[in-house]
């Protein structure tokens, strides 16, 4: 069994509020993609990885990034798009054939587990999609022009994460349809449900946080040293 990881770390940094793209943003002294890849790298249920970045970081994320850290999972790195989905799907087109399996994860969600990784594996062998996802913590409701509608039921809500974790096939065909039909979705799973397909859920963990803003990274620096113990 072949699995690719697609690590998608085009991100500007825009939300971020600097100059320094998000996946560069250095984190207790390294780039956040670098610590992302670290996991990657160490997990033995991952055989190689793809790095999707913005086209005109390609070079530099492969000599001071892949290089200088001295990944040998990673066997790409290839340009982005203009949205998240459109770098995803580059990465799809770069994976060789044999893939059995891919997982998704983004570049800038540093605090991902091994274990993880490697259940989600595990899972999609038996379901073919898999995503990791956390219960809310908070009361959710819906609103309308500025008011509250309904109360949600908080028993069947789940905000989602990554890894998500997809046979090849299955995701290729997600892909392919969702662009035949001039939709965007806002992550992997979306794509795979309008086929009608069944997504596991495998819970994540609260601390695997995506890192966009500059609360996030006051967190992800406390996260830091806490598991540095």
């Amino acid at each position: 069994m072949s699995v690719v990881a697609i690590i998608p770390a085009a991100g500007k940094g825009t939300r971020l509020k600097s100059e320094i793209h998000k996946p560069f943003y250095p984190l207790r002294g390294r780039p956040i993609l670098s610590r992302t890849l670290d996991v990657f790298e160490n997990c033995g249920s991952v055989d190689h990885i793809i790095v999707v970045i913005s086209e005109d970081k390609v070079s530099w994320c492969s000599s001071e990034i892949v290089d200088a850290f001295g990944y040998k999972k990673v066997k790409k790195v290839v340009g982005g798009g203009e949205q998240r989905q459109d770098s995803v799907y580059n990465g799809l087109r770069a994976v060789s054939d044999g893939c059995d399996i891919v997982v998704i994860h983004d570049g800038v969600r540093p605090f991902v587990r091994v274990e993880l990784i490697a259940r989600s594996i595990e899972l999609c062998q038996e379901h073919q999609a898999v995503i990791a996802a956390i219960p809310p913590k908070d009361t959710i409701k819906r609103g309308e022009a500025g008011f509250i509608i309904a109360t949600l039921d908080r028993s069947k809500l789940w905000m989602v994460q990554t890894p998500q974790t997809f046979s090849y096939d299955l995701i290729m065909k997600a892909y392919e349809k969702a662009y035949g039909d001039q939709f965007w979705g806002t992550d992997d799973a979306s794509l795979v449900e309008r086929l009608g397909g069944k997504v596991k859920i495998l819970e994540g963990s609260y601390d695997n946080i995506k890192i966009t803003t500059q609360e996030d990274l006051y967190l992800a620096e406390k996260i830091l040293v806490q598991r540095r113990g």
